[in-house]
């Protein structure tokens, strides 16, 4: 699944005394890939995964792996770590928890283009060059409608992770791309740790006619067998909500409601 993916002052909080003799829970991490995470570990999954290790009586321990192809095969299955943050729900390499936030693919635009797009068969987008995330060799899941609506010739491919993951953000507020399609969680932290002049609308509808999601559910994945694990991280999740707000509140990721809650 698109992981996609997915970290200061909110450390303070401390939920619970940490046990002298429990095991650390070792977090796999990207140590350059914010908001998300990095080697400081101040991005927001750093800050959540260290909530929730407090909440389970343990110490957070990070074990700094790029989350590229062949990630799990070669380091979450073979033991390097016990959780792994930013795992969309139902992916079926592992088991994941309940979700810790909702998010989505979200047009970004300029904001005095007054343009509001969020479909897109949007007239607004001909002619555009339109932004889109590159996961491994191929485009991140919104290119299906974008091709199927005739805009593959205006596509321009951005890193999705480390320090060049902003630069898609960027490129709309510096008018060297008309509009981009960015996964809600970079767009919003770029956007507000950079003052860009830029506006976010989520995509609509949330699911493609093809069956392909574009707002995710997104959780703590565990080994498939840690059932033990994964019970207690829901748990923790459940008494940790007003802590994980925030932390998400100050990266500023926007967050989607679940339809029946909209309703």
């Amino acid at each position: 699944m698109y992981s996609l993916c997915l970290r200061l002052a909110l450390l303070c909080v401390v939920s619970a005394p940490i046990a002298a003799n429990a095991m650390p829970l070792r977090i796999c991490a990207d140590p350059d890939n914010l908001p998300f995470s990095n080697r400081a570990e101040q991005g927001f999954d750093n800050r959540i995964a260290i909530v929730i290790a407090h909440k389970l009586g343990r110490e957070p321990e990070f074990i700094w792996t790029r989350s590229r192809r062949g990630f799990m095969r070669e380091e979450f299955n073979k033991g390097a770590c016990d959780v792994l943050m930013g795992v969309p729900q139902g992916m079926r390499a592992l088991a994941t928890s309940q979700p810790y936030y909702r998010s989505s693919y979200f047009f970004v635009t300029r904001t005095r283009d007054h343009l509001q797009i969020t479909r897109f068969d949007d007239p607004h987008l001909n002619g555009r060059r339109i932004g889109l995330q590159i996961l491994e060799e191929d485009y991140a899941p919104p290119s299906v409608p974008l091709i199927r609506n005739g805009h593959a010739a205006q596509l321009v491919g951005f890193d999705t992770f480390g320090a060049r993951s902003a630069d898609i953000v960027r490129a709309v507020a510096d008018a060297r791309i008309g509009a981009a399609v960015v996964w809600g969680p970079l767009a919003g932290y770029v956007a507000a740790r950079d003052h860009l002049s830029v506006a976010l609308t989520a995509v609509s509808p949330r699911v493609d006619s093809s069956g392909v999601p574009f707002t995710y559910d997104i959780t703590i994945g565990v080994h498939k067998k840690d059932t033990a694990l994964r019970g207690a991280i829901n748990h923790a999740i459940d008494e940790s909500q007003v802590s994980i707000r925030a932390i998400l509140a100050r990266y500023h990721v926007p967050v989607t409601a679940d339809e029946k809650e909209a309703r």
